[in-house]
């Protein structure tokens, strides 16, 4: 296997809280990303998934320089980004681009496709107008839109093909990694349908990596290579994606997948039922985090947390049951 096009090395991001009105004293950190270790290949897509509030977003801003890590390394062809300045960190941010949920606010109202593409364009490219020009059209062609488009306004197209305009932007700019945050989740199931086979064939045709970040198991799923399972600012499981689906380990992950529809109706799956409410970042459980809402939990679970190992071949899981 090659080289990770981007590495985490126990990345960890802790928000301080505080109290008092006229004198702030800091009370204490909600540990919102605690330790993960996650790696991108060239071509790949890596799937994230978890409950709502459980570090996938900051994970995310983390990667894109949003936020700085308050511990921890993330490595871009194997160089540290938190001491990226100049001419290198504008080539990171030239070749990691995001395209968010929201297409309808992602986009400004205010300026025409063409001049929203070519925006980061004349920001990292020394092109003159007419290449910048040249180069929204490719991008829009890219995406399956007329260069026709470049004209009009945000408001003038659908919720699917806002969408496309904000993956072209994306690509604009010869991108090697886009992070992916729940990028279909805000459309229609049929035009999602058509956003995920342009991400594919994308990928096929440019060689981009994608994270791609979701809570639509069945979404994740279809598009990734591997998917990564998050509770609580931790990654508890990471294998192949045919692998985790026909194997979850995890308690966490088999509770996600039995909470699922099942695909066909007449289908049967055992119900793993947890119980109890997600426990607060600020104060997260002393050993496995998991512990108070598992159903296999052992002693040794809320004093001693797990270490990710590998189970079976490329599939690796935090839980004491291995």
């Amino acid at each position: 296997m090659s080289a990770p096009l981007l590495e985490l090395d126990d990345l960890k991001k802790y928000f301080p809280v505080s109290t008092g009105a006229l004198w702030r004293r800091k009370t204490g950190s909600v540990k919102a990303v605690d330790g993960v270790d996650l790696a991108i290949y060239p071509g790949e897509t890596l799937g994230l998934i978890g409950e709502s509030g459980c570090g996938k977003t900051t994970t995310s801003k983390l990667i894109l320089l949003q936020e700085p890590p308050t511990g921890g390394n993330i490595r871009y062809e194997g160089e540290n980004i938190s001491g990226l300045e100049g001419r290198a960190l504008m080539r990171y941010r030239r070749e990691v681009q995001v395209v968010f949920q929201d297409p309808y606010s992602s986009l400004s109202p205010r300026m025409r496709v063409g001049d929203i593409i070519a925006e980061p364009l004349e920001i990292h490219t020394s092109l003159t107008r007419a290449a910048r020009a040249q180069r929204v059209a490719e991008v829009l062609e890219l995406v399956g839109l007329q260069p026709e488009v470049a004209r009009l306004f945000p408001h003038e197209f659908s919720g699917g093909q806002r969408q496309r305009i904000a993956i072209a932007r994306a690509l604009a700019t010869d991108t090697r990694l886009i992070v992916l945050d729940e990028p279909v989740s805000a459309l229609d199931v049929s035009i999602r349908a058509q956003i995920m086979n342009q991400l594919e064939h994308l990928q096929e045709t440019l060689g981009v990596s994608y994270l791609f970040i979701g809570h639509d198991l069945a979404t994740v799923a279809h598009i990734s290579d591997r998917i990564a399972v998050m509770y609580l600012g931790q990654i508890v499981e990471l294998a192949d994606s045919l692998e985790l689906c026909a194997r979850p380990l995890h308690p966490y992950t088999q509770a996600l997948f039995t909470a699922a529809l099942p695909s066909h109706p007449d289908q049967r799956h055992e119900k793993l039922k947890i119980t109890g409410e997600v426990p607060s970042a600020l104060d997260p459980p002393a050993g496995c985090r998991f512990h108070t809402r598992c159903p296999h939990a052992m002693p040794r679970c809320a004093c001693e947390a797990p270490v990710r190992k590998e189970v079976a071949a490329r599939h690796r899981v935090a839980c004491h049951l291995y």
